[in-house]
């Protein structure tokens, strides 16, 4: 064994259960059988599979955060009666928040139907006050998903309005919200129920699992039959997908033959499988989440433990495990742009167990007050980079990322490469518009978070201050200070080189220290080995 440690900045990452005052008690989760994560989260709600009687329903909550208040003072334990998102005639399955719209929400159920809900603030106005009488959801909009139950929703991550949805009758479709008479892109060639489903971060690429033990890949922008299939896990039990970020890679968990848990990494351009790695002989299905922190987080279902891993040149390295007494039903996790920065917050699960909602902060300990801009990488925006009419003509774009210090948006600079053996009409990747400041940058419907307004004060003066003592031109609030487009292109340019210096000088400290380290336990043993 070697007596070395792996450098990583994030070694000592830690689980921070939320004060009871701070989760949501006497909730009433669905008894339904299928497996989903029974849970999801937006920048602003949370929802909620909820066991109601005459039919399908699920519960909208402002979201519970030990850092970010919710904007009413709703008591943490529910009353026994709340207003509900009712419309499905059988159990709801899924439900998934739009990741450019923090109050739309989408709920799959038994009935075959999918449904759209836009949820307002003044919902929650009443609450808990004298003669207050619940008064439930209605949705805004209705899709006929299938004639059997659909059992996944997703959005895309680029394309505003493209929704897509998996049902029992073994096909997959892709959905334009705004002109939803009939799907845009059906995806055939399942033999048997489909159990998970995944984009990569530029929605050129769909991977799915499905019972029949076969992980395929589709071109999203033809439809038809998979471009490439592969043999998956030898367990018949459930298996899900996560795709890793910009990387050409995928994580999946499942079973094999010997009912062990996995997890395995493939590569997304020709579903070659890299690693496998059995983690242990639990009967939970695994839930994976991809954090671009390069962090996959692994959660068995009825299991008490969130297991994290760091992923590096194809290898899966143990980081640690969050434990707890509570076996969890299902779990989610908050979109990065909605994290607390400045308690150093990389990511946070909302866990289901029993009948509470619990959250969990996963903390990097850092001494600084400063911005740590070498564990925030910039988190997807809230806005979309292409319409959906764009995306169904064979417009490819990268995801628009949101700095999590400054607040300024820009295109992804890196992404998968879209491999598809059958090519598909698509325009070069778009060009990054113009920084504008946060405020003018967030949709009309959207509200800031309080995790980013946090670190928007003193640790901004002094990252400018830090800036102009390097004579690196430093971001401003003001459109009229910079006339010229490119001028300004060129001085968020090198603002990000600025950071990206500083990120690297950070880490090579860090492997100096190692070294150091290493190097006085290697002269002891040396020492201690001459006669």
């Amino acid at each position: 064994m070697s007596r070395f440690v792996r450098p990583s900045k994030y070694r000592h990452v830690f689980g921070q259960p939320a004060k009871k005052e701070h989760t949501i008690e006497n909730v009433k989760l669905s008894n339904s059988a299928w497996d989903t994560n029974l849970i999801d989260a937006s920048a602003r709600y949370i929802s909620v599979n909820w066991q109601a009687s005459g039919g399908g329903a699920f519960a909208i909550l402002p979201l519970p955060s030990p850092f970010n208040p919710p904007p009413h003072n709703l008591p943490y334990k529910l009353p026994d009666m709340i207003p509900l998102a009712r419309g499905h005639t059988a159990p709801v399955l899924d439900t998934a928040w739009s990741p450019f719209n923090d109050s739309v929400v989408v709920s799959a159920g038994e009935d075959g139907k999918i449904l759209v809900w836009k949820v307002e603030d003044s919902a929650f106005d009443h609450w808990g006050t004298e003669h207050w009488e619940p008064e439930d959801f209605d949705p805004v909009a209705r899709l006929s998903g299938s004639g059997r139950k659909v059992g996944q929703v997703a959005f895309h991550p680029t394309a505003s309005h493209v929704l897509a949805s998996a049902s029992g009758d073994y096909l997959v479709k892709l959905w334009d919200l705004e002109n939803a008479d009939d799907p845009r892109v059906t995806f055939t060639g399942h033999t048997d129920t489909v159990q998970s489903f995944a984009f990569n971060s530029t929605g050129t690429l769909l991977v799915t699992t499905c019972r029949d033990r076969k992980v395929r890949i589709f071109d999203p922008r033809t439809g038809g039959d998979a471009v490439r299939v592969a043999e998956g896990h030898g367990g018949i039990k459930g298996a899900r997908i996560a795709w890793m970020g910009n990387h050409d890679r995928f994580a999946t968990t499942g079973f094999s033959k010997m009912s062990d848990r996995q997890v395995t990494i493939w590569e997304g351009s020709n579903l070659k499988t890299i690693k496998t790695i059995s983690i242990d002989q639990s009967a939970g299905v695994v839930m994976p989440f991809w954090s671009d922190n390069n962090i996959l987080f692994l959660a068995g279902k009825g299991d008490g433990n969130i297991r994290y891993y760091e992923y590096d040149s194809d290898s899966l390295h143990v980081l640690s495990e969050h434990k707890s007494g509570e076996p969890q039903r299902g779990m989610c996790f908050l979109p990065r742009r909605a994290l607390n920065v400045s308690e150093c917050e990389i990511a946070r699960a909302y866990k289901v167990a029993g009948s509470c909602v619990e959250p969990i902060a996963f903390i990097c300990p850092r001494k600084a007050d400063v911005f740590q801009s070498d564990i925030f990488p910039p988190a997807p925006s809230a806005e979309p980079s292409l319409t959906a009419s764009e995306f169904f003509n064979g417009k490819v774009a990268q995801p628009k990322l949101i700095d999590l210090d400054t607040g300024f948006i820009s295109s992804a600079t890196s992404a998968a490469p879209p491999v598809t053996p059958s090519p598909a009409p698509a325009s070069a990747p778009a060009s990054a518009p113009p920084a504008t400041p946060r405020t003018a940058s967030m949709p009309k419907s959207y509200t800031a978070p309080a995790a980013l307004t946090i670190a928007e004060t003193p640790q901004m003066d002094r990252l400018k201050a830090e800036n102009s003592a390097s004579e690196a031109p430093t971001p401003r609030s003001s459109a009229s200070a910079f006339p010229d487009e490119e001028l300004s292109l060129e001085n968020v340019r090198l603002v990000n080189e600025l950071r990206d210096a500083r990120a690297q000088i950070r880490n090579l400290e860090l492997q100096v220290e190692t070294m150091r380290t290493n190097a006085s336990k290697a002269a002891k043993l040396l020492e201690g080995s001459v006669p």
